[in-house]
């Protein structure tokens, strides 16, 4: 998507929160492109929520410009601006109908019956809940009240939606099969979606782009591939899926790589995160993705080696994970975790067991303590 100015939807400028001490935002630049899904994602408290409660009109900026379309809305009442918005707990009128809670929207706008009926046909038909007009929502599930919420949200047709935790409610399996529909309905319309969590996993299924968010400021904004295989700095690292860390000190600098001495006394390469800013003797932490190490054959060489233990093996299912204790590693536990495929036979490998671990030295990632 070429980031011109006609394409950014969404503009936040220099945009700040303050309660009281506490400064929830701070000094927000962020371009939403027009018909993306960029997801705010984050811990509780890092800003995100207050960020999007910001661009929907319930929290006012502190400091700081919120521009749609080049306009801009944050003096503009949260009914006036137009944007289409989806909440965890549904926020559906109980008392009213799916028919009469997905018309209302419409009627604020005085759209005549035949257009309304005729729009409130087409969104139960997109979110696949035909026929379902005539229930109130104690009598849906809880896919289905959510389904009808998002419908709600689109059915003005907006070109901005937002949604904050809108599958928090949902136990696992529905929660997974209902990202991949709002990401399926978001491919069709084309509208733009903001959206909330704190799910590194849903975020990553769902999103054009991601906004990591951490002490109200963005740690790192860039596509889920990036943002899992690059982090760039430790908070990203160790916030986005699962990493282990390896402490230790740079021995050389050898261009895009560094020469890591670990705590353990071995020696290691990783690739430099910010190469530029690495110095000679500057201690660093090592992060490693546990698909990316690889149990050794006897033989077998690898551009890193680390002698371990195996700890424990635990069948997931789909892969084994292998707990290896290895001096140095995770200074509160000493060990690191190796995926492996389910087919690998590491099941079998008892406690005790001496191992190598090897990996490649573009596949770990050398970072700012």
């Amino acid at each position: 998507m070429t980031e011109t100015a006609s394409a950014v939807h969404v503009r936040f400028a220099n945009v700040s929160k303050r309660y009281g001490a506490v400064q929830a935002v701070k000094d927000l630049n962020l371009d939403v492109m027009r018909g993306e899904f960029l997801t705010l994602l984050g811990p509780s408290g890092s800003g995100k929520t207050t960020a999007l409660m910001m661009l929907a009109g319930f929290e006012e900026p502190t400091s700081g410009e919120i521009l749609v379309d080049g306009k801009r809305i944050d003096n503009v009442p949260p009914n006036r601006r137009g944007i289409g918005m989806v909440f965890q707990n549904y926020a559906l009128f109980p008392h009213m109908t799916v028919a009469e809670n997905l018309a209302f929207p419409l009627e604020v706008r005085r759209l005549g019956k035949a257009a309304i009926a005729e729009r409130v046909a087409s969104v139960l038909d997109m979110v696949r809940l035909p026929g379902l007009g005539g229930r109130r929502p104690d009598q849906l599930s809880g896919g289905q009240q959510q389904r009808i919420a998002v419908a709600r949200a689109l059915i003005f047709q907006p070109s901005l939606v937002l949604m904050d935790e809108p599958l928090g409610a949902l136990d696992k399996q529905l929660r997974e099969q209902m990202q991949y529909e709002i990401k399926d309905i978001h491919a069709r319309l084309g509208v733009t979606f903001v959206y909330v969590t704190h799910d590194q996993t849903e975020a990553l299924t769902m999103s054009d782009r991601i906004a990591v968010f951490d002490a109200g400021t963005i740690q790192q904004l860039s596509d889920p591939a990036s943002l899992y295989e690059r982090p760039q700095t430790r908070f990203v690292a160790g916030f986005i899926g699962e990493n282990n860390r390896l402490d230790g000190m740079v021995e050389r600098v050898e261009g895009e790589n560094v020469a890591v001495r670990l705590a353990s006394g071995s020696a290691v390469r990783a690739l430099a995160v910010g190469a530029h800013a690495m110095r000679q003797g500057a201690p660093v932490v090592l992060s490693l993705r546990p698909e990316r190490l690889a149990l050794l054959d006897a033989g077998a060489e690898a551009e890193n080696v680390l002698q371990a233990t195996i700890r424990q093996t635990i069948y997931v299912g789909d892969h084994i994970r292998v707990v290896c204790a290895v001096e140095g590693a995770g200074p509160a536990t000493g060990q690191l975790i190796v995926k492996l495929p389910n087919h690998s036979g590491a099941r079998n490998l008892a406690p005790g067991t001496p191992a190598r671990l090897g990996w490649r030295t573009e596949d770990c990632l050398a970072l700012a303590p």
